[in-house]
């Protein structure tokens, strides 16, 4: 039953729809979506920054005596919430958007609209060493698909709104229209033409100045460049970018790995509770810039403040040592993949965007103040630490442009284009060269399930084989004379005929053009058999074969038409014009107009 409230704005929503054009309501539904999900990551920031504050209060006790068990808690609630509240329907990362966007039409399930806020607030409010970006993406791309299924909007429509709710996510998030618009293309592999640029658009600004009126300016992550740049120093941000993409595949191939182990332990979800969130209290006792979502400790390092990284640590009474203090930022780089992965793979619920702005601005820094103190150079640290940040976002989640325009917007210009786009590049290339999959995608990836960067591949993951298979071939035995054969092609609109046994096995295929020279002499109709004239077929698939594959069978033999065989019994034919047709289709439903 609907609540009054919520049946009143349904009721002028629908009131609107009558009223407007289709574009008109596509427009105006985008400012709704960008709405929506702009206050929906607005809470979940505020909710998170300020269980940051109150775990961090000096007046409880130093942090890694009184608040080393609060990830613990954070990932076990995380946990009894998936299991008793939400029945187990939780995923994590953003690997399922591309399986709705490739599979499921782009419909996102229901409860993701309130799934992910929740979850991701337990595990990153109470300190586990995640992001909240992917779980408001998530939630952006619920609420467009939702939407636009409560409208009763077409499939390209669909897409589209929940191309808006991502945009408008990462917009209100970072306080950055422009990444938001660019993230929704290029991480999530959306096509849209020109003309669908302007509700996205709309969607993005309007999650991003609903951002900018709330929230305050130290919850959002913002910097103000207080060092020009120096062409002088492109060596070393080709150095950065370099070691900016390695980085960004070990980091990649650790959280997996981690995450693998604890998924190897279905079942086990309390023990896997116990054991991550023990190992990561270890890590925040040694390291506590650990704790959350870490971008207090970001703008330390902008500031040059490393020194801050120590309080409350172990290592307290070292932050005046400024090697242990580099040296403790250069082994965060590798660490926080570690305590990334032990908060997700545990039972947490979070991403990997802002752990990638952590390790990005660690390794920025520690290499300009590095080679700054070993007198090799001197660098801009605060430019290299910001800088840095766009190398390991690009690399981790291949996208070049989305790094760019997101450093640049936080910053307040576009003073650091040139290293944004050096190191940006340079990192998504040696990254790409070692991980043909971004982070996200890897595992659906690598098993031809979801989207990749080859538009052909794309369209040709969504085509299934047995939708095209053609049946109305007439059958022929191979112990029929030539006279039958040629009555049997006197009644068919079709020049191929697959000859079968009694028991349904192909034998071989009659093809038109073979015959044509004997087929009209009468004196050959009782003297020539089928199985004399058959011939075999180039290849065989199977019903159940990846259409990628097929092309690749028509391609290598040439042929027009090949038999689908399944468990040894003929099923029918699939033809290089029906594949070609299906193509068509499925470019233009893929591309938003």
């Amino acid at each position: 039953m609907k609540l009054p409230f919520y049946k009143k704005i349904n009721d002028s929503i629908e009131w609107t729809q009558t009223k407007l054009s289709k574009n008109q309501f596509i427009i105006f539904s985008s400012i709704l979506v960008g709405l929506s999900v702009g206050l929906a990551a607005i809470l979940l920031k505020m909710f998170v920054h300020y269980i940051f504050i109150i775990a961090t209060y000096k007046g409880f006790g130093n942090l890694h005596y009184s608040f080393l068990v609060l990830p613990i808690i954070g990932i076990l609630l995380t946990v009894i919430t998936v299991q008793k509240v939400l029945k187990g329907k939780l995923e994590k990362g953003l690997s399922h958007i591309h399986f709705a966007l490739a599979k499921k039409s782009s419909i996102v399930p229901r409860e993701q609209m309130y799934a992910q806020i929740i979850t991701s607030s337990l595990t990153v409010g109470m300190g586990g060493s995640a992001g909240l970006e992917a779980p408001i993406v998530i939630t952006g791309a619920a609420f467009g698909s939702n939407y636009s299924r409560t409208y009763r909007l077409n499939h390209q429509d669909r897409t589209l709104l929940l191309a808006c709710g991502i945009a408008s996510g990462i917009g209100s998030a970072f306080n950055a229209p422009i990444a938001g618009v660019l993230f929704a293309l290029e991480v999530l592999l959306i096509d849209i033409s020109i003309s669908a640029f302007t509700p996205l658009i709309i969607a993005a600004a309007t999650g991003a100045l609903i951002s900018k009126i709330i929230l305050q300016g130290d919850i959002l992550l913002s910097f103000n460049l207080q060092q020009s740049f120096n062409y002088l120093n492109v060596p070393f941000y080709v150095l950065l970018g370099l070691l900016a993409g390695l980085i960004s595949v070990y980091h990649s191939r650790m959280f997996s790995k981690i995450e693998n182990h604890f998924s190897n332990f279905k079942g086990h979800e309390y023990v896997n509770v116990f054991v991550g969130g023990s190992l990561l209290a270890a890590l925040l006792f040694i390291f506590p810039s650990l704790f959350g979502e870490g971008y207090q400790s970001i703008k330390q390092l902008s500031l040059q403040q490393p020194e801050n990284l120590l309080n409350n640590s172990i290592l307290e009474n070292y932050k005046h040592n400024e090697w242990v203090v580099l040296s403790c930022v250069g082994v965060l780089i590798f660490v926080k993949a570690i305590a990334t992965a032990l908060t997700i793979g545990s039972g947490g619920n979070g991403g990997n965007f802002a752990p990638s702005l952590f390790v990005g601005s660690y390794l920025g820094f520690f290499l300009s103040r590095g080679l700054n103190k070993l007198h090799i150079a001197t660098l801009p640290e605060s430019n290299f630490t910001i800088v840095g940040m766009a190398g390991i976002l690009s690399g981790l989640y291949h996208a070049p442009l989305t790094a760019i325009f997101l450093i640049a917007e936080i910053t307040g210009g576009y003073v650091l284009m040139i290293p944004l786009m050096i190191v940006s590049s340079i990192s998504y290339a040696i990254s790409k060269y070692f991980e043909p999959y971004s982070m996200d995608t890897k595992k659906l990836g690598k098993s031809g399930k979801i989207f990749t960067y080859d538009r052909d591949h794309n369209i040709l993951t969504t085509i299934r084989t047995s939708q095209l298979i053609e049946t109305n071939f007439q059958k022929i035995a191979p112990n029929d004379t030539l006279g039958s054969l040629v009555d049997i092609i006197s009644k068919s609109k079709r020049n191929i005929f697959p000859v079968t046994d009694a028991s349904n096995r192909l034998l071989g295929i009659i093809i038109l053009d073979n015959i044509r020279d004997i087929m009209f002499k009468n004196e050959l109709y009782h003297k020539i058999t089928v199985k004399e004239l058959m011939t075999k077929p180039p290849a065989t698939i199977t019903s159940h074969q990846d259409m990628e594959s097929v092309m690749k069978l028509f391609d290598e033999t040439g042929a027009w038409n090949l038999p689908v065989i399944d468990n040894g019994q003929y099923v029918g034919f699939i033809s290089k014009s029906s594949v070609f047709s299906s193509y068509r289709t499925k470019l233009k439903s893929t591309t938003i107009t």
